[in-house]
């Protein structure tokens, strides 16, 4: 697991996120995720809604579910497979800026909520599914999000995670220069392996159904990122005063870092499918 050399906690994790809200928002948009290109000639809105289908597929979602979305940021993902699934969806964000935002944008089965995973007050076995599209690395305790995830879903639930992660070789420089940084500017408290994970998953109670490594579909989010940024730094004070501030100049103008991680195999990103045993019972 890799571990920054300064500790994140849940309280940095929300104020990063509303102190960079505008920022957030015109270099991601509003899914706040990577894109998955499957042909490459997907434009980037196009390559944002596809993982969200993807995870859908994986859940294999159906009309009338009950679902959790950790970490929905501005809950445009929880709205999309709402509108397309009709499932119902409880989201989980740290950020108030964020769900300030998901309260502007309301669509029927959705409820966005302002609290921490790890603390999240949802009932035993309340859920068919839940998903987690790369909020995992904020969670402070790992283990505990897996457990959290296993006692909200009923038995039969399904659960997908889209995580960035570190190589299976990632050591020496790869840690020090990327992987490490990357976790101290963007406020993970760590990065873990998929080895890890599967690992915490089944200690957990889950089965792992599914793995994907999915970098190479995904690695170009950030030269797009790239380019909006050196956009919006050219024609927006309000974007170069929150990117240049000291506090968080590391995790706006640290693109090139990611870029990097990805090219020299350090960072992975990977979509795992899990279970719960047990049948349904409704």
């Amino acid at each position: 697991m890799i571990v920054p050399d300064i500790s994140q906690n849940a309280e940095a994790v929300a104020d990063h996120y509303d102190e960079l809200d505008p920022v957030y928002r015109r270099v991601w948009g509003e899914h706040v995720h990577h894109g998955l290109w499957a042909t490459g000639r997907e434009t980037p809105a196009e390559a944002v809604e596809a993982l969200a289908v993807t995870v859908g597929d994986r859940l294999g979602l159906v009309r009338g579910e009950v679902c959790v979305d950790i970490g929905c940021g501005y809950g445009a993902t929880a709205r999309q497979l709402a509108g397309t699934r009709g499932v119902r969806v409880t989201g989980f964000t740290l950020s108030a800026g964020q769900a300030r935002y998901a309260a502007g944008h309301p669509v029927p089965g959705v409820d966005v909520h302002v609290r921490d995973w790890l603390r999240n007050g949802v009932p035993d076995e309340s859920a068919d599914a839940a998903w987690a599209i790369e909020s995992s690395e904020h969670m402070v305790d790992k283990p505990r999000f897996f457990a959290e995830a296993h006692r909200v879903l009923a038995p039969g639930g399904r659960f997908v995670i889209c995580a960035w992660l570190a190589g299976p070789d990632a050591s020496g420089w790869k840690v020090r220069h990327l992987l490490e940084p990357i976790c101290r500017e963007g406020r993970l408290p760590s990065m873990g392996t998929r080895e890890e994970y599967e690992a915490m998953a089944v200690a957990a109670g889950f089965t792992v159904t599914g793995y994907e490594d999915v970098s190479r579909r995904v690695a170009r989010t950030w030269m797009i990122c790239a380019r909006r940024l050196l956009k919006a730094l050219l024609v927006d004070r309000e974007t170069r005063r929150l990117a240049l501030r000291a506090r968080h100049r590391g995790a706006v103008l640290g693109i090139p870092r990611l870029i990097l991680a990805y090219r020299t195999g350090a960072m992975r990103y990977g979509i795992f499918t899990l279970s719960k045993a047990g049948n349904v019972s409704r």
